[in-house]
C-alpha cells in the first residue's frame, strides 16, 4: 500500500483524517503483514503511525532505538513509513507495530529467494552446538547441521568434531539455503554445498586462466604415492612425484605435509580433462646445470646407499645428486648380488667411470677403487723420489763450485760415476 498522499508543509493538526481515512484503501492488519504508514507523532516513549486503519498503531521506544540513533534522529512527523504487524491487538486494545521486523520479514523474503534461485551469502559463525553450527543470516539465525561443514566427514571422532566447530566460531563462511520454514522459524543453512559450487566457479575460473609458468602459492591438499594435489584457491592442482624435488623421492610425504604452504609452477593446463599439472623443483636449483665444475671422471667419491635393486645401487653423492653402481661394477666376482654386498644407509667410496649431464646420469665403480688407489700412491712415490734425489746431487756440486774444489771429486763423492758424469757436465754447461 501506498502512502497518505499528503504535502509535507501541510500543517497536521488541520488534516480531516476521517475523510483520509475513507480515502485509503482499508484493510484489517494481519500479524506478520507489512505495511505502509505515515508518522502522526513522536512520543517519548513510543511513536504512532497511522496505516489506514481506524485506530493509531504503536511502535515502543525500545523498537525504535534499535534501529539506531541516526535513523531515530531523522524521523519527523509526516515521514512515510514501511512497520511491520506484531500484533493486531494486544490486551489493551493496541496496534503493536514493528520497524525492525520489517528488516526480518525482508530477510526471510530474502532467504526464500535465495533457496529458490539457488544463490550463495556470507555469514558468520556465532555459536555451536552438538549438532551443528550457529550462524548470522542478516537479521536472522540460521543452523548449519555438522553433516553440511564443509570441513567434517562422517568417520570423524565426536571429540574431534566439536573442537573443529568450536574453531569455527567467528569464521565468515559461504553457505547455501537448503530450507526455509518462517512459521517455525526455522532456518537451515549448507558450507559443504556452498564450498562445492564456489569450488567449481574457482577451478573454471583457473582452468581459463592459467598458463603454463605461472607461479602461484597453493597449500597441500593430500598426499599419495603418485604425487601431492595441491588448492590453489579453489581447484586442486598434482604435482606428479617426479616434480617434487631435484632428489629421488620415494614417497611425497619426505618432503611435504599435509597443509604446507607451497609455491609451485604450472607446467600443464588441460581444460577438457580439467586438470592442473604442477612442479615444486622447477623452483628450484638444478644440480646437475653445473655438476662438471664439481665432479670428473676418475675422482672418488663418498656418500650413502640410498637403494639397491637387482641390478645395482643408488649412492647419494650430495643433495639431489645420485650415481648409480652397476651390479658388474661392485665387485670382481660376476655371481655377487649387490644385496649381498651393499646395504642401504651404508656409507661407501666409488669412483666415478661415467658423468652425463645432459642425461642427469653418474657412474660409478667400486671394483676400479683400488686402481685408483695404486695409481694415486704411485704417483706419490714418484714425487717423493724426486724431491729426495735433488738435493743430493745439488748440493755437493754447488759447495764444490763455492770453494774451488775439483768438481769431480765433489760429483764422485756424492752419486755414482755415471750420474757424476752427467751432474759434471750440467756444471760445466
Amino acid at each position: 500500500m501506498n502512502a497518505f498522499p499528503i504535502k509535507a508543509e501541510q500543517d497536521l493538526e488541520d488534516l480531516d483524517w476521517t475523510r483520509l481515512l475513507d480515502e485509503y484503501d482499508y484493510a484489517t492488519p494481519q500479524r506478520g503483514e507489512l505495511r505502509d504508514g505515515m508518522v502522526i507523532r513522536l512520543e517519548s516513549d513510543m511513536m504512532l503511525v497511522s496505516i489506514g486503519t481506524k485506530r493509531e498503531g504503536i511502535i515502543p521506544q525500545g523498537d525504535l532505538k534499535s534501529m539506531g540513533d541516526e535513523f531515530a534522529k531523522n524521523l519527523k512527523v509526516g515521514d512515510p513509513i514501511q512497520v511491520y504487524v506484531q500484533d493486531p491487538e494486544n490486551r489493551e486494545g493496541e496496534l503493536i507495530l514493528s520497524l525492525t521486523m520489517v528488516q526480518v520479514a525482508k530477510d526471510w523474503e530474502e532467504a526464500a529467494r535465495l533457496q529458490g534461485e539457488g544463490g550463495m551469502v556470507t555469514g558468520q559463525v556465532i555459536g555451536y552446538n552438538k549438532g551443528g553450527l550457529l550462524v548470522q543470516f542478516s537479521r536472522i539465525r540460521g543452523f548449519v547441521p555438522a553433516s553440511q561443514v564443509a570441513q567434517l566427514h562422517g568417520r570423524t571422532a565426536a571429540e574431534e568434531r566439536q573442537q573443529a566447530l568450536q574453531r569455527m566460531v567467528g569464521q565468515n563462511i559461504p553457505l547455501k539455503v537448503i530450507e526455509v520454514d518462517r512459521e517455525r522459524n526455522r532456518l537451515v543453512l549448507s558450507e559443504r554445498l556452498a564450498t562445492q559450487e564456489w569450488r567449481k566457479a574457482q577451478k573454471h575460473r583457473l582452468l581459463t586462466e592459467l598458463q603454463p609458468g605461472d607461479v602461484l602459492s597453493g597449500r597441500v591438499n593430500q598426499l599419495t604415492n603418485f604425487g601431492a594435489f595441491i588448492d590453489l584457491g579453489g581447484a586442486d592442482g598434482l604435482a606428479h612425484i617426479s616434480e617434487l624435488s631435484w632428489q629421488r623421492v620415494n614417497h611425497p610425504r619426505e618432503v611435504l605435509s599435509p597443509g604446507q604452504e607451497v609455491k609451485v609452477m604450472v607446467v600443464e593446463v588441460d581444460a577438457d580433462r580439467e586438470r592442473i599439472g604442477l612442479s615444486l623443483r622447477r623452483l628450484q636449483s638444478n644440480p646437475w646445470e653445473s655438476i662438471d665444475l664439481r665432479y670428473a671422471l676418475g675422482q672418488l667419491v663418498s656418500g650413502p646407499v640410498t637403494n639397491v635393486t637387482p641390478f645395482g645401487a643408488f649412492v647419494q653423492i650430495e643433495e639431489a645428486v645420485e650415481g648409480l653402481i652397476h651390479a658388474s661394477e661392485l665387485n670382481v666376482d660376476p655371481q655377487a648380488q649387490p644385496r649381498d654386498l651393499l646395504q642401504p644407509g651404508q656409507t661407501i667410496t666409488a669412483k666415478i667411470i661415467s658423468l652425463d649431464k645432459q642425461r642427469q646420469r653418474m657412474g660409478l665403480s667400486i671394483r676400479r677403487v683400488s686402481d685408483a688407489v695404486v695409481a694415486s700412491d704411485d704417483e706419490a712415490a714418484v714425487a717423493d723420489a724426486s724431491a729426495a734425489e735433488t738435493p743430493v746431487i745439488a748440493a755437493p756440486v754447488a759447495e764444490a763450485v763455492e770453494s774451488d774444489a775439483p768438481v769431480a771429486e765433489a760429483v764422485e763423492a756424492a752419486v755414482p760415476v755415471t750420474e757424476a758424469l752427467e751432474a759434471e757436465a750440467v756444471v760445466a754447461e
